[in-house]
């Protein structure tokens, strides 16, 4: 990538529950179009980071910077304006169960954004379209797959305009039979330059999608490059060992 033109910046990030450390020190910076991908093992402090960035859990320590200004982790207007910028995709949905497909998509659009009603819906059919869910708009969760619902929860982020998605393991909640229409759709953002990070043990998303690998460990970050580096035929990495592990485990699912 020539010129890179970063978007976030994560300095130093730490948080702690209790006496336990989940992360210790993170620090990563984000190009524009660029897609960083989380792996290691579970517990390493992957969903975390990733909450800590959107703010919704606050870090004990440690920066982030947007577009070059600090959020203040304290002041709302900073805390909402994150928000509106960094769209996150959740492992279990989030959906509103009382809500249909294109009204959990709207809501946001009329809270947040005093979209107009005609217009918050024309733009959330417009990404119900774009996930391949443009006729199951009236239907409610209960009445969709989980891939369904994890189409629908991607329609609601992306109906924000968001600068970057952070994806939490949004395959592992999905039965294997119904993981392939979520890898396409996320495949589909990133042909379009969508700027992503994301945690995931989908071994097609690790290989094809990163530009660079960061494996979390113990609460720290403590391998990173790009996959054709850390994932080469007889590399010893921790990254390549991992991936070797989610390969074998794959095989003997199928």
């Amino acid at each position: 990538m020539t010129e890179k033109m970063v978007i976030l910046r994560v300095n130093n990030l730490s948080k702690s529950f209790g006496d336990s450390t989940i992360l210790n020190s993170v620090s990563i910076e984000l190009a524009k179009g660029e897609i960083k991908v989380l792996i290691g093992p579970s517990g390493g402090g992957k969903s975390t980071l990733l909450q800590c960035i959107n703010c919704l859990v606050v870090p004990d320590a440690g920066e982030i910077e947007l577009d070059n200004a600090r959020i203040q982790f304290t002041r709302k207007q900073d805390i909402y304006r994150l928000r509106q910028q960094v769209g996150m995709i959740f492992q279990d949905f989030n959906l509103f169960d009382h809500l249909t497909a294109l009204d959990n998509i709207t809501i946001a659009l009329r809270k947040v954004k005093k979209m107009p009603k005609k217009e918050a819906e024309k733009r959330a059919r417009l990404e119900l379209e774009q996930v391949g869910l443009g006729d199951k708009e009236t239907l409610y969760p209960a009445q969709l797959s989980g891939g369904q619902k994890q189409r629908v929860a991607i329609a609601r982020a992306l109906a924000m305009d968001p600068k970057i998605l952070l994806l939490d393991e949004p395959t592992s909640a999905l039965d294997p039979t119904l993981i392939g229409e979520v890898i396409s759709v996320i495949k589909g953002l990133a042909v379009k330059g969508m700027t992503m990070i994301m945690a995931t043990h989908q071994i097609s998303l690790i290989y094809n999608l990163a530009d660079e690998i960061l494996f979390m460990e113990n609460g720290r970050i403590v391998e990173q490059g790009p996959p054709a580096a850390l994932l080469a035929a007889g590399n010893k990495s921790k990254s390549q060992g991992f991936c070797d592990r989610l390969n074998e485990l794959s095989e003997v699912e199928g």
